[in-house]
C-alpha cells in the first residue's frame, strides 16, 4: 500500500495540537506497517527527527503553506500533482486539508469546527478561508477521522455528513507526562514560582483559550482567598492577541501571574507535575490534550462543561462554566483548600487516563485507514 501523507506540521520543537497529533500517530503506524510504503509531504525543510522508518520517502513541495492563498497553491498544485504522479492508495490529512481536485482516496482528520462557532477568533483571511473550505474537503473526503464524539456529532451536524463516515479517533499523552517525587516537584516550584504552589494553564494563548476569564477570575480567587497560590502561563501567543494584557492589567495581584512563554517538551514534563492543578477552560475545544497530560501527571484538572472536554474528564475532574468568572473562581478556592478533594480527582483520574493513549489513537487511525482503503 502507498499512502501519501501531508506532513506540513511535523515541525521541530513546535508541535502543537495538530502537530502533536501527526508525530505521535505517524511515528507508529510507520513502524507497524513495515510493507507499506509512505510518502510525507513537507512545506519546508525536511528534519531527520519525522523520518521514523525506512519506508518513508520525504518530500519538500513549494510553496511554504502558512497563509490561506499559500494554502490553495500548495494544495491544488503541489500536492495535487504529487497525488497525480503517483496515483497513491490513500492521502491521509492529519490538518484537515485537502486537494479538491483528483480521485485519490482522501482521510484528512478534522480536529474541530471552532471557526464555526467562534469565527470572530480567527484573522479574517483565515477564519474565511476555513469557513470557505472545510465543507469543501468534508465533502471531498471519502472518510473522516476526528477526534472527539463532539466533534463526529458536529461535523455530521454542519456538513450534512453521514455519521457512518466519521470514526471517533481520540489523542493521548506523550510518555514523559508521569507524577513527579516531591523533590522534583520542590525544585520545580522554586525555579518557577519562588517555591509557591500554582495553577498552570498550558496551551495557545488564543482567545477561545478563555484565558481572559481565567486571569480575571484568578484575580477574584486571590481577592477572597488567603492564599499564596499563583497562576502560570505556559505557551506561544498566536496572532498577537492582546485581549490577555488587558485582562492581566486589570487585576490587582497581577505580579503573580506567571508568563513562561514557549518551552521545551522536558520542560513542559516538570511544569505540568509540579503544578497543584490543571486549569483549562476553553469555551470550545474539540479534544482537549491538556486534560489527559495532568491526568498522566496525578494532577487535578478544573476544566469546561462544554464541548468535548465533559468527553475527555468524565467523572475525574472538577467542571466550570467557562462562560462565568465566579464558577472558575469558585473552583480554584475548591482546588486549593481541599486536598480530600484533590486526592480524589487524582484517584478517579487515574483510572479516566486508561481510556487515551498515543497507542490506541494510532491503531484507531490505521483502522481508519483501512476503510477508506476498501471503501
Amino acid at each position: 500500500m502507498v499512502i501519501v501523507v501531508n506532513t506540513r506540521l511535523l515541525v521541530p520543537d513546535r508541535l502543537d495540537g495538530i502537530g502533536r497529533f501527526t508525530f505521535e500517530t505517524l511515528q507508529r503506524i510507520t513502524q507497524a506497517q513495515p510493507t507499506s510504503h509512505f510518502v510525507f509531504l513537507f512545506d519546508r525543510k525536511i528534519h531527520e527527527d519525522f523520518i521514523f522508518s525506512e519506508n518513508i520517502t520525504p518530500v519538500k513541495l513549494f510553496p511554504p503553506a502558512r497563509r490561506p492563498w499559500l494554502f490553495n497553491a500548495w494544495l491544488n498544485y503541489s500536492v495535487a500533482g504529487v497525488l497525480r504522479d503517483l496515483q497513491p492508495d490513500l492521502f491521509l490529512s492529519p490538518d484537515g486539508f485537502l486537494p479538491l481536485k483528483g480521485k485519490t482516496p482522501c482521510l484528512p482528520v478534522i480536529h474541530d469546527l471552532n471557526f464555526e462557532h467562534y469565527p470572530e477568533d480567527l484573522p479574517v483571511n483565515i477564519k474565511n478561508w476555513y469557513k470557505k473550505k472545510f465543507p469543501l474537503f468534508a465533502n471531498r473526503a471519502t472518510r473522516i477521522a476526528t477526534v472527539s464524539a463532539f466533534s463526529k456529532n458536529d461535523i455530521a451536524s454542519k456538513y450534512n455528513i453521514e455519521k457512518n463516515k466519521i470514526d471517533v479517533v481520540y489523542n493521548g499523552a506523550a510518555h514523559g507526562f508521569q507524577p513527579l517525587t516531591e523533590v522534583q516537584i520542590l525544585e520545580t516550584r522554586k525555579k518557577i514560582t519562588g517555591g509557591a504552589p500554582y495553577f498552570l494553564y498550558i496551551g495557545a494563548l488564543h482567545p477561545r483559550k478563555n484565558l481572559e476569564r481565567l486571569v480575571r477570575a484568578y484575580g477574584e480567587f486571590r481577592r477572597k482567598n488567603d492564599s499564596q497560590t499563583k497562576l502560570v502561563i505556559a505557551g506561544e501567543n498566536y496572532w498577537q492577541y492582546s485581549g490577555l494584557q488587558n485582562a492581566i492589567d486589570s487585576v490587582p495581584n497581577k505580579n503573580e501571574i506567571i508568563f513562561t512563554g514557549r518551552l521545551p517538551e522536558t520542560e513542559l514534563y516538570l511544569l505540568t507535575g509540579a503544578a497543584l492543578a490543571l486549569t483549562y477552560v476553553p469555551y470550545f475545544e474539540g479534544f482537549g490534550i491538556p486534560i489527559i497530560e495532568a491526568m498522566a501527571c496525578d494532577i487535578p484538572v478544573i476544566t469546561s462543561n462544554v464541548t468535548a472536554m465533559p468527553e475527555v474528564g468524565g467523572d475525574a475532574v472538577l467542571y466550570v462554566d467557562p462562560f462565568s468568572e465566579e464558577s472558575i473562581s469558585s473552583a480554584l478556592a475548591l482546588i486549593d483548600k481541599d486536598e480530600s478533594l484533590r486526592n480524589n480527582l487524582i484517584a478517579k483520574a487515574k483510572i479516566q487516563r486508561e481510556n487515551f493513549s498515543w497507542d490506541k489513537t494510532a491503531h484507531a487511525l490505521w483502522t481508519s485507514i483501512e476503510k477508506t482503503v476498501n471503501q
